[in-house]
């Protein structure tokens, strides 16, 4: 039997099983849509963000294992904010023009999550968001090291997820922030209209790929 998990968005649910329940998600089924979430959305999250992050988080060595983290935290902010904008991100070839819901510029995506949504929003501005994206995602995703005097501890006070002045990134609860974000999202998405256009224009490309 041929497995290829390219066949899978969420779990075991396959690009069928989106189709199946999409018609329920367009005449605005209450239950379809926690379901959605649940189903599609957290099982994602789950499986290829979240979980991950918990494992490292167990079998810390402190050898440099909050590097990994982050850069999985990292990937999972533009898709957050790509899911809540309904946009995917596009790599144009030479004269190729984006579609209307695609994006090239990750950075954008990112530095709005991060200034925009609580409970990021108390502690970036956009201008320090962009500067987190350069000096410290982008920083470990092509070097595995952060940039400009950006570090990375365990813990800060208060929840705090960063310190921007000092420019220290407080990993866990950087995690924290981004689980409360996550649960947050079920009311919005159950509540308002342009959340859930983005969200099935968001799935719908996954189920396309």
């Amino acid at each position: 039997m041929k497995f290829d998990t390219a066949d899978y968005i969420a779990g075991w649910k396959t690009a069928t099983d989106w189709q199946a329940i999409r018609p329920r998600l367009i005449d605005d089924d209450s239950s379809a849509w926690y379901e959605a979430y649940s189903d599609y959305f957290l099982t994602r999250l789950k499986l290829r963000y979240l979980d991950p992050i918990a494992v490292l988080q167990e079998h810390l060595h402190l050898q440099g294992e909050g590097f990994s983290i982050l850069v999985i935290q990292c990937s999972l902010i533009e898709f957050l904010e790509s899911t809540r904008e309904g946009t995917n991100y596009c790599h144009p070839k030479k004269g190729q023009k984006l579609g209307e819901y695609e994006y090239s510029a990750s950075g954008e995506v990112f530095s709005r999550f991060l200034s925009k949504h609580p409970p990021f929003l108390s502690t970036f501005t956009l201008s320090s968001a962009r500067d987190f994206y350069a000096n410290v995602r982008c920083a470990l995703v092509h070097e595995a090291r952060t940039k400009s005097g950006w570090r990375i501890w365990a813990d800060g006070p208060d929840g705090l997820v960063a310190s921007v002045e000092d420019k220290i990134v407080f990993r866990n609860n950087f995690q924290a922030a981004l689980l409360t974000y996550i649960s947050d999202f079920k009311q919005e998405l159950t509540e308002e209209a342009s959340l859930k256009a983005a969200f099935i224009r968001k799935f719908d490309s996954l189920a396309a790929a």
